[in-house]
């Protein structure tokens, strides 16, 4: 049984993509990040960066202990090496899928979440870092429509954790959407995904936490953490 510790941001999704798809048995401790529940003593002896999700795999292929894991890509990277699923398992096609990975983890994830922060949640609209990071997005969405071009999914024709990591990071802010038009084969991709059942349960999990905006305390607790807190 794995236990995923989740709230659904695109990071979050990442994780019950895979689950869904893989048809692991899984259950899903919620962790509201807006009440601050990420930085309880319990959860931060899973994830020490106080962020989810994490997960704890309580049925280890060495039948030892417990293990946790935290990071969404160490996540995935865990779940398709146990279940030999959704990653090759030749060296080649493996160092393609852990290249496109560790894109979006160092890449997309991060210059698209900078995107939302200063279009959706800064208190003042900068237009500098605005400008700055619909720059660094529409970029990196060049790169990915680049790499689509004749191929079905992100490393090829198979359905890997690349493109389970990369999805829930295209255009995710209704209040900020990102102009795809440019991005055929981005667009191409994006649809196929969403058409794929497993997709639909995956955000179907974060019905529960549907909202349009965040209280002051909720940015307080989200934006306003430093090293002594």
């Amino acid at each position: 049984m794995i236990e995923l510790f989740y709230w659904p941001t695109p990071n979050g999704h990442k994780i019950t993509l895979f689950l869904e798809e893989s048809g692991m048995p899984y259950r899903i401790t919620r962790v509201d990040i807006g009440k601050g529940e990420q930085f309880t003593a319990d959860f931060l002896a899973i994830s020490p960066n106080n962020r989810m999700p994490a997960i704890v795999d309580h049925a280890p292929a060495d039948g030892g202990e417990a293990i946790s894991v935290f990071e969404s890509g160490s996540i995935l990277l865990y779940l398709a090496n146990k279940t030999k699923s959704f990653i090759p398992q030749d060296v080649r096609g493996r160092i393609v899928v852990n290249n496109w990975l560790f894109w979006q983890m160092a890449g997309l994830g991060p210059m698209t979440g900078q995107y939302g922060h200063f279009q959706v949640y800064a208190p003042e609209k900068i237009p500098y870092a605005i400008d700055r990071y619909t720059r660094e997005v529409g970029r990196l969405l060049g790169v990915l429509d680049k790499q689509l071009q004749g191929h079905d999914y992100i490393a090829g024709s198979e359905y890997t954790i690349a493109d389970m990591a990369c999805y829930p990071w295209i255009d995710p802010y209704n209040k900020a959407p990102f102009d795809l038009a440019p991005f055929a084969n981005v667009r191409r991709w994006r649809e196929t995904i969403c058409a794929r059942p497993a997709t639909a349960r995956a955000y179907a999990q974060g019905d529960f936490a549907r909202k349009t905006e965040l209280t002051d305390e909720e940015r307080r607790v989200l934006f306003g953490q430093g090293a002594k807190t």
